[in-house]
């Protein structure tokens, strides 16, 4: 057998070995439930500590933040709409989705708890 024909074969069989394997992960991932646990999982709690609206600022005392894996701790966050921080003032205890955008923590909602 030519090496051709040998390499042909072998590409061959390592297709057929690795094919059904990639197909039976994309058909059994229920992409739709990773998202929406995900999104429950991103709310944090915190108090506010300081509220700077002029330059959509928070400082907050929060828990872990479980889709960053950071723990516990008091630290500055931008907003990514300043309109919400005016219903926020110290001591406030609220409920927050923080991602990570262009290198810095961005805190995509936040809302009072009552």
């Amino acid at each position: 057998m030519s090496t051709t024909k040998k390499i042909f074969a072998i590409s061959a069989l390592a297709m057929g070995i690795t094919m059904p394997v990639s197909s039976f992960a994309q058909a059994t991932m229920d992409h739709g439930k990773m998202a929406t646990s995900h999104a429950s999982d991103s709310m944090t709690d915190g108090e506010v500590k300081k509220v700077d609206p002029d330059t959509g600022k928070v400082t907050l005392k929060h828990g872990e933040i479980k889709n960053l894996d950071m723990p516990g701790m008091t630290m500055v966050f931008t907003v990514r709409d300043k309109g919400q921080l005016a219903k926020l003032k110290p001591g406030d205890k609220v409920q927050f989705v923080v991602i990570q955008e262009g290198g810095k923590m961005v805190i995509t909602d936040i809302q009072p708890v009552r």
